[in-house]
């Protein structure tokens, strides 16, 4: 079966460094097999760390294919991927995008970490687009089954770990013509 992520957008009050207090809406990503499994479980998740009221103002199906979170990163990213095949009948490279959303502090580092994600794909790949993502954290469903403890163990740690760095540099392929100083 697989994931779907469902992005839900919750308003709270929240007391800032001098006291006042201000209304955020922020957007957070659940797995769930439904919108109503959604909204119970994003309900579930902040109350654990809000402790006033809160709102939940929207839910919706979000798009994306993976979700990979890496330890010492404090913001996500959303990468676009494009898959290029080569289609037989028309002749032609036809591309497929697809989604990813990346833990990671800066762009380059998010680069890097899709990078590191896509390291073991077999066909050809491009990565067009990186953009900061406005959601705050990742909720990922686990039913606490025996064998699921250790996938939530392993999503956990995954967050809290740096991908390994290769020792050669990554070479950019990007291709710019040098002007000539006269």
């Amino acid at each position: 079966m697989s994931v779907v992520w469902y992005e839900c957008k919750v308003k709270y009050r929240k007391t800032d460094e001098t006291g006042g207090q201000k209304v955020l809406t922020e957007p957070y990503l659940v797995d769930a097999l439904s919108y109503t499994e959604a909204e119970k479980r994003i309900n579930e998740e902040m109350a654990a760390y809000i402790s006033e009221e809160f709102k939940i103002t929207n839910i919706k199906v979000a798009n994306y294919a993976e979700i990979h979170p890496f330890e010492n990163a404090d913001r996500w990213f959303k990468s676009k991927v494009s898959l290029i095949a080569y289609d037989e009948e028309s002749g032609k490279e036809r591309k497929t995008s697809m989604y990813m959303l990346v833990q990671a502090n800066d762009v380059r580092e998010a680069f890097d970490n899709t990078i590191h994600v896509m390291k073991n794909t077999m066909g050809e790949y491009s990565i067009p687009a990186i953009s900061e993502s406005p959601i705050m954290d990742v909720f990922p469903y686990f039913s606490g089954e025996e064998g699921e403890t250790e996938m939530l163990e392993r999503f956990n740690a995954l967050k809290a770990s740096k991908p390994e760095r290769p020792d050669e540099e990554i070479v950019d392929h990007m291709e710019f013509e040098t002007a000539t100083e006269e």
